[in-house]
């Protein structure tokens, strides 16, 4: 299962990233579905699925559903995409030639039964606390420092918008990542890091105000992501 999973995502990277030049995907967003690239990309895609799976004539009816719902899903993605919604949609097309793949893996390989029958309460938990660490985490966050009120004026003026809260998650993701698999050295290094990126934003500050508004976000965001962690890691034993 895994081998032909790994062929059929190489095919993939193969045929989307490597072997599709940026000139490809701006002919293609101007000229939709008579874009002669649409088809030079669905056969690259042919070729790189041939390749992977050595011609082996077993896999037919996975290499047909692959390249023509491929097809299908970029035409739509072509016909779909505006400026608001290239980045949403680009993970979506993504998404979506990923579940196919797995589709397909799963038809010659079958293993969505195993993975429910087995898998399934350990999926939930994880999913509870990746919700836990980012979008709870966030909002625990926000009503403990709503208490203070720092704001910069100059920086804001400066500053992505909502920059802030996807970097808190982030880190906390990265942080909850680091503590399942054992590496707590991760968290020392980002720790570290944030400290280093955030020195040029204390060091300006005017008063005590800041520095304390900052350490205390920091530590109540690896707080959390660690406690969650650390719940996730003990809890996953007893499933």
């Amino acid at each position: 299962m895994l081998i032909l999973f790994i062929k059929l995502i190489l095919a993939h990277l193969i045929g989307d990233f490597l072997f599709q030049p940026e000139k490809w995907v701006k002919h293609k967003n101007k000229h939709k579905h008579t874009s002669k690239y649409l088809y030079l990309h669905i056969l690259v895609h042919v070729v790189a699925l041939m390749v992977v799976l050595l011609f082996d004539t077993r896999y037919w009816l996975g290499f047909l559903i692959i390249i023509i719902s491929h097809y299908l899903i970029d035409l739509l993605k072509l016909h779909l995409r505006t400026k608001k919604n290239n980045r949403w949609l680009f993970a979506v097309d993504q998404l979506a030639h990923l579940i196919v793949i797995a589709l397909v893996v799963n038809i010659y390989e079958p293993y969505f039964s195993k993975l429910l029958d087995y898998n399934f309460n350990k999926i939930l938990l994880l999913l509870a606390c990746l919700i836990a660490v980012t979008t709870m985490a966030s909002i625990v966050m926000k009503t403990i420092i709503s208490k203070w009120k720092i704001e910069d004026k100059d920086d804001k003026e400066d500053s992505l918008e909502d920059a802030g809260a996807y970097i808190g998650m982030l880190e906390r993701v990265f942080v909850f990542l680091f503590i399942i698999l054992g590496f707590w050295e991760g968290v020392g290094f980002l720790l570290a890091a944030k400290s280093i990126f955030r020195f040029g934003d204390l060091s300006r500050a005017k008063d005590r105000k800041l520095t304390e508004y900052v350490l205390i976000g920091t530590l109540l965001s690896f707080g959390l992501a660690m406690v969650i962690g650390l719940l996730y890691s003990n809890v996953i034993g007893l499933i």
